[in-house]
């Protein structure tokens, strides 16, 4: 896992917990349990996967920007508390 993309990371977590099954007519559908509401349908399986990564990425994206509480995902935390006072090193020690 690399440090660096945490979002990436996560996405790449969350992907490897979900769960896929063919329906009656053929088709696939897949779901993360862990992030309730992201569900996606593809007449094939690697299009029910590509279906899957945007909808938890959209999904992301909405929960990020509206500060939903996201769930912590093979110990990746996204959660950021706005109302802690954030410290920062002055620009000259670094």
């Amino acid at each position: 896992m690399n440090e660096n993309y945490i979002l990436s990371n996560y996405i790449d977590a969350a992907l490897s917990q979900a769960i896929y099954d063919k329906l009656e007519d053929a088709t696939f559908a897949g779901k993360i349990p862990s992030c309730k509401g992201v569900i996606a349908f593809g007449s094939t399986l690697r299009q029910c996967e590509n279906e899957l990564r945007s909808t938890l990425e959209d999904w992301l994206l909405v929960g990020l920007k509206l500060s939903h509480p996201l769930p912590i995902i093979q110990n990746i935390d996204l959660n950021i508390d706005l109302n802690r006072e954030l410290i920062r090193e002055p620009v000259d020690s670094l």
